[in-house]
């Protein structure tokens, strides 16, 4: 079984990822908090919330098999070599329960509060129906091969797909509205951060190994690190650049108490003359 050689990479590799999954976990509040001083989901992308909750349930599934069923571990092994880590971490695991906690809780808020006419699309609904059943096959492929390695990388594999998928829908509804109201830059700003955490942190891993297994043994997390980064800046530059929020000017001061009547005055002396 695979080891840290250098006990200062390891250090920096578990204080990475803890900071990855404050960032990330953190990072799902603050739309839920605007969401219930609003009493109002409008501004948020249905499909966006929608699609991140089908993704965390992926990423769920492979996180807790990869780092509890031996079976798995043993498959990944055979695969990738017994001398190599895994690629997964408890921070990981931790993350990926508050995730889906969170992502459930804020399409509970979608069914409460006012939804202003916005509805979820008939094409993220079509896209869901068409994971689950991918899932549904893949499951029944793998029971009686027994590849149970093989189908949680299905369910990291959706994963993937979905966090591609999922921030078009508040880039274009960002985009069609001209605004980002309604939508938490918090939530934004943690996530960029979260990513860019994740990503050293598997650099860290590689460096100690030599090797780059770990990225390609744990693509999902790869690419979930650097599509989350991408989509991030696009989302970070419509908030700051392209549709920054307008400051509304403050209103003007109320007139005198005797304005009226003196311009009254004003008016009769004019008339007079």
């Amino acid at each position: 079984m695979a080891s840290w050689n250098s006990v200062n990479l390891k250090v920096i590799y578990n204080v990475l990822g803890w900071i990855a999954f404050v960032c990330w976990s953190i990072s799902f509040h603050p739309q839920v908090v605007l969401n219930f001083r609003r009493k109002s989901v409008v501004g948020l992308n249905f499909d966006y919330a929608l699609l991140g909750f089908v993704k965390q349930l992926a990423y769920l599934v492979y996180n807790a098999s990869l780092l509890f069923s031996p079976t798995v571990k043993n498959q990944y092994h055979y695969k990738y070599g017994s001398n190599q880590m895994l690629p997964v971490a408890p921070n990981d695991l931790a993350f990926s329960i508050h995730a889906v906690l969170l992502s459930g809780f804020t399409l509970f808020q979608i069914g409460i509060y006012d939804r202003g006419g916005q509805k979820f699309s008939k094409t993220s609904i079509c896209f869901v129906s068409i994971a689950m059943l991918a899932a549904a096959i893949c499951v029944l492929i793998a029971i009686p091969k027994h590849s149970w390695f093989w189908l949680v990388s299905c369910f990291n594999t959706i994963q993937v797909i979905m966090t591609v998928t999922m921030y078009f829908p508040q880039a274009l509804l960002n985009f069609k509205r001209k605004t980002t109201s309604g939508f938490s830059v918090g939530n934004i700003l943690l996530d960029f951060l979260g990513g860019i955490t994740n990503a050293i942190q598997m650099v860290m891993q590689s460096i100690d190994q030599n090797s780059l297994e770990n990225l390609f043994g744990n693509i999902g997390k790869t690419l979930l690190a650097l599509v989350t980064i991408f989509f991030d800046i696009v989302l970070l530059i419509q908030h700051y650049l392209l549709y920054p929020s307008m400051k509304i000017a403050p209103p003007p001061p109320p007139p005198p108490p005797n304005s009226t009547v003196v311009n009254v005055e004003l008016t009769k002396e004019i008339n007079q003359c």
